[in-house]
């Protein structure tokens, strides 16, 4: 097994023409860490060319109920700079990515390639490359639903970890690793920011504890 190599520590802008990584039910958010297992040939490939590259690729979920060799493609992703990666003895990849900005799909491109390629659009999230900005909410209400929810999907956590993460960040890592469904999880990502976040969430968990309740929660 090769050991770790870290990858580019001087930013580069990402590129207009992005390699996309289609994935059902996963998102990235600008400054979160998204760790993979890459297995599969083509993105293989595609990792071996973000390498001799820009170091950067799309994260994008892909519709369910779709082509799995060609799968239909949400409107909006996000592109995330290679940070680590891991070659296994059997020939697979172990990388981390950091979110950089989100975008949205413009069209595909025609590529000598395995994976798909596809012309995207940053100008609508010209924010998400800026420090994450602390956000006013309720962080004891939305700390007594995720305890409610984890309790009722026999789930475990750091509680003190919890208490102790800003309430922005906290939301954002919430969005991308609680078990939501890949449509709450696509709203998650196109929402303004961490703090139109929280209201989806709190929405989401209320929802969710409601319907395991059979009520309303209070």
């Amino acid at each position: 097994m090769l050991p770790y190599f870290q990858d580019m520590s001087h930013p580069i802008d990402p590129p207009e023409d992005l390699p996309l990584f289609p994935l059902q039910g996963v998102i990235l958010l600008p400054g979160e860490i998204l760790p993979l297992n890459v297995f599969e040939p083509r993105y293989l490939n595609m990792l071996d060319d973000v390498r001799r590259g820009s170091g950067h690729l799309g994260i994008i979920q892909s519709r369910s109920g779709t082509d799995l060799q060609q799968p239909v493609l949400a409107g909006t992703g996000s592109v995330g700079r290679l940070k680590q990666w891991q070659e296994t003895g059997d020939g697979r990849y172990l990388i981390s990515l950091v979110g950089i900005s989100r975008f949205r799909l413009v069209r595909e491109v025609e590529r000598q390639t395995p994976y798909r390629v596809a012309t995207v659009d940053y100008s609508l999230y010209r924010d998400d490359r800026l420090p994450r900005a602390a956000i006013e909410g309720d962080h004891d209400r939305l700390l007594q639903l995720l305890q409610a929810w984890f309790k009722a999907e026999d789930l475990t956590a750091d509680w003190d970890s919890v208490r102790a993460t800003p309430l922005a960040t906290l939301v954002d890592q919430l969005s991308m690793s609680a078990p939501f469904p890949s449509d709450d999880r696509q709203a998650l990502l196109e929402a303004r920011g961490p703090a139109q976040r929280l209201t989806l969430i709190l929405a989401l968990l209320a929802e969710r504890i409601a319907g395991e309740a059979g009520g309303a929660m209070h």
